[in-house]
């Protein structure tokens, strides 16, 4: 939420991602969301979403993020993180969060 949001719950990317964990509109029904500004279903959509990326790049969590971010099909296309600037830096961005918040 940090890297997606900043905790903000009515964040709005410019490519249409909603709520604090950004989830983009296609993926509200498959997630269980109708309400994309309600923290819990946006949450649990979101940690379902990732959970889901997790399985499929079997437990690969920067390939799980990077699909997070820019889509399973480009992760699979590209054979790892794509070259998408964006994608790479919310890959590092993330992992940076995730060590800081880990210890404490």
């Amino acid at each position: 939420m940090k890297a997606e949001s900043d905790f903000n719950p009515k964040a709005v990317s410019k490519k249409g991602a909603k709520g604090l964990m950004q989830i983009m509109p296609s993926n509200f029904k498959a997630l269980g969301i109708k309400d994309p500004f309600n923290p819990r279903e946006n949450v649990m959509g979101g940690a379902l979403y990732l959970r889901q990326m997790l399985d499929r790049f079997n437990g690969r969590i920067h390939l799980a993020l990077a699909a997070y971010n820019a889509g399973p099909d480009r992760v699979v296309r590209s054979g790892g993180i794509p070259p998408i600037r964006e994608t790479e830096d919310y890959v590092k961005r993330v992992m940076e969060y995730y060590r800081m918040f880990r210890k404490g």
